[in-house]
């Protein structure tokens, strides 16, 4: 079976119906909208894709998170069939269908939040499940301004656009949205010198403080919206004492605290959500916003929040057509079934053990791997010059992506520099496929450097 398969490359890449359905690609998909990988999906199933010329690959990207669970589940298959059958579409805003309200209640019980009673809207994507907590928060708090961070990716929506900051996803596409001010995101691999991770942390603080000075008063910021992990950024998680001090500051100011855990979510971290780690610590959020692996595949977002807090949003301010599609609500119910049946959270702390370890000896061995971070399964490996200048080597990364995939590993990169490598395995990825694919890309590194 597929799933169970190891990376075969039977012809050179791309191979010729591949090639001609690229060919096609180029001539009626914009430009803009750019694929590095050489292949054409024709099957998936578990962390393993088949393309069109029948050269099989190991999928480390996941749909950029989306598929945890793996591809082409018979159960998904099975819950999407059974609901089609029923119906396709029932708009909430008309009339009801009862698995929204039973997915609304599952992520109410699963969603770690500062507030204990909870409520749960659906959207379709990330990048619009941002733009509502957004609004939810203005229209809550009677506040107008969001502070972001460096290094933040939430969208290309235009308020998200606004809101990301690496402006060559927005590039031409203004004016913004106003009330959007940024403050600085504790990078610590690249923090300020000789500062160890305490005073580091103390400064992103003072930082942050620096924008209620010289941007926007403390008053007039209605949320700070943060990713627990940056994902575009370059996988570069949240220190947990920073995070103590956001939710610390949020409280003294009345501030809303907003998780993006579009990426992070859904047993990605070894927990449902980063979320969980915080509320242990103390500083849950009081919004999180989750997307990608929700439904396995199908579109689906969702943001939940303190009932008190939905309560004060006025009426017609959120919605939507698609919002919670019966056909994608139903893949969730059952994704969320397989997370937690299958105690996908444990199997995704074994695999970073065991990539974590591997990354490691590769940092030891390699002057070019700068650094190793992560959460759980969401790991980044940074790609240097040099482990004294730092310098970012996104030309090495470009490298090693293209080598991978010609082996039969797809890989993709990730930060401002385009200098890291992202882990996002599929959790389903057997031990043999693991091994497989730490060889290819050590193999990789090696050729490469």
């Amino acid at each position: 079976m597929l799933k169970d398969s190891l990376p075969e490359i039977k012809t050179p890449l791309p191979g010729p119906k591949a090639d001609a359905i690229l060919k096609r690609r180029m001539e009626a998909v914009p430009n803009a909208i750019k694929s590095v990988y050489p292949c054409v999906i024709k099957r998936g199933e578990g962390a393993m894709l088949e393309d069109v010329d029948g050269n099989r690959f190991l999928d480390w990207v996941g749909g950029v998170g989306v598929l945890n669970i793996g591809y082409s589940r018979p159960e998904l298959i099975e819950a999407v069939k059974e609901q089609s059958e029923q119906y396709f579409h029932a708009m909430m805003n008309i009339v009801t269908h009862e698995g929204y309200i039973s997915l609304v209640e599952k992520m109410n019980e699963i969603v770690p939040l500062k507030a204990e009673t909870k409520k749960t809207m659906f959207a379709n994507s990330g990048a619009e499940a941002i733009e509502n907590a957004v609004k939810i928060a203005r229209s809550y708090s009677g506040r107008p301004n969001i502070i972001v961070f460096s290094g933040a990716f939430h969208g290309r929506t235009l308020l998200a656009a606004s809101m990301t900051a690496k402006k060559s996803y927005a590039a031409g596409i203004g004016p913004f949205p106003d009330g959007i001010y940024r403050a600085e995101f504790p990078y610590l691999y690249r923090g300020p010198k000789g500062y160890g991770e305490e005073m580091a942390i103390e400064y992103y603080v003072e930082r942050l403080h620096k924008v209620f000075e010289e941007a926007s008063p403390a008053e007039y910021v209605a949320a700070i919206v943060v990713e627990p992990v940056q994902g575009e950024g370059g996988f570069i998680p949240a220190p947990l004492e920073w995070v103590k001090a956001l939710r610390k500051i949020c409280d003294e100011y009345g501030i809303l605290l907003i998780a993006d855990e579009v990426q992070t979510g859904f047993a990605r971290s070894g927990r449902l959500f980063v979320s969980h780690y915080w509320k242990e610590a103390g500083c849950p959020p009081d919004i999180l916003v989750s997307a990608k692996s929700i439904a396995g595949g199908l579109p689906l977002s969702a943001v939940t929040a303190a009932k008190e807090v939905f309560d004060g949003v006025r009426g017609g301010v959120i919605g939507g057509t698609f919002g919670g599609n019966a056909l994608a609500c139903a893949s969730a119910l059952k994704t969320i079934e397989i997370i937690e049946k299958e105690d996908l959270c444990t199997r995704a702390l074994k695999i970073a053990e065991k990539c974590r370890k591997e990354f490691e000896s590769w940092k030891k061995e390699f002057e070019e791997v700068g650094d190793v971070r992560g959460i759980g399964c969401m790991m980044g490996i940074e790609f240097v010059k040099d482990k004294e200048s730092k310098i970012p080597n996104g030309t090495l990364v470009s490298a090693i992506v293209a080598h991978c995939v010609q082996k039969g590993l797809i890989v993709e990169s990730a930060g401002s520099g385009s200098n890291v490598i992202r882990f996002l395995c599929p959790l389903v990825v057997t031990d043999e496929q693991l091994d497989s694919g730490l060889s290819i890309l050590k193999s990789a590194i090696e050729a490469c450097r």
